[in-house]
């Protein structure tokens, strides 16, 4: 099984140069995929943030379980970490986080007019991996397509300065990972979930890993989308015979390659209806790698 990895020299440049801004903002959104909650923060932010306040924005709600992601939103409150869940097609966007920024800066924000400071423009550093769906928040939030947007990872490719309103400022980054996964489980969650370029993973290992996942959690969705029998997905059928037997439903012989590529790519647009790869619970437990 080969090993998943990503961290080429341009994510480590835009890593430099997001620690050499970061005393610039007053606070850092990061946003994650809500499917892969945990998984999508970066550790480097986390460390580079240091006590600078930091506001969690889950992007893909719409695409993510809706029971895990209030467990999420309890985990990361309860451990006081303030949190906004996302849908970045709804309207209202440019408020809610402009809003929830206001809130976490409010002591900072009043001790600066108690000082006699004007008012001014909040300052934020938007960060998270790639493909996690930053272009799209921050489109909606300077009202414009100032940013472009894609189904892939490494659309935006630099640093800028975006106006939201006169009460929020946004310095843009590229999508960035860290030098090395916690585990494979993790790596394949960030390959499935798109933040890692397809060409660089192996397909069947991450169709395996999403295929274990659909025949615990969405049993029924994985058999009306590819003609399964429930004899289909016994105990005593391993996955990869369970891939093979989808790869033929696809009318694509024994093509592993080519069937893992369309089943990937059908979960992460939901069409084996909604999922979360990981819960709070899976924290408490301390899952280990393969």
């Amino acid at each position: 099984m080969a090993t998943i990895q990503w961290f080429p020299g341009h994510m480590a440049k835009a890593l430099r140069q997001i620690k050499e801004q970061m005393p610039l903002v007053d606070i850092v959104f990061e946003l994650v995929d809500a499917r892969v909650p945990y998984s999508t923060q970066n550790p480097e932010i986390n460390r580079m943030a240091g006590d600078k306040p930091r506001l969690l924005i889950m992007t893909k709600t719409d695409l993510a379980d809706p029971t895990t992601t209030a467990h999420w939103i309890d985990y990361f409150e309860q451990n006081g970490q303030p949190v906004l869940a996302l849908d970045s097609r709804a309207h209202q966007v440019a408020k809610q986080v402009t809003v929830k920024a206001q809130q976490i800066l409010k002591d900072q924000l009043a001790a600066e007019r108690a000082k006699g400071m004007q008012k001014r423009a909040i300052r934020a550093m938007c960060v998270g991996v790639p493909n996690v769906g930053k272009s799209t928040l921050l489109n909606h939030l300077v009202k414009k397509n100032v940013a472009a947007t894609g189904n892939r990872p490494g659309v935006t490719t630099g640093q800028q300065w975006l106006r939201s309103s006169a009460d929020l400022e946004l310095l843009d980054t590229p999508g960035v990972l860290w030098p090395k996964f916690a585990t494979q489980t993790q790596a394949k969650m960030l390959a499935l979930s798109g933040a890692i370029k397809d060409s660089l993973y192996p397909k069947d290992d991450v169709a395996i890993f999403a295929l274990d996942y659909l025949r615990a959690h969405r049993t029924q969705e994985l058999m009306t989308r590819y003609r399964l029998s429930p004899a289909s997905l016994e105990d005593g059928v391993t996955t990869p015979d369970l891939l093979l037997e989808i790869t033929k439903k696809m009318g694509m012989k024994d093509d592993y390659d080519r069937a893992s590529e369309r089943l990937i790519f059908e979960m992460r647009r939901g069409k084996l209806g909604t999922f979360t790869l990981e819960d709070p619970t899976d924290l408490e437990a301390g899952d280990e790698d393969e």
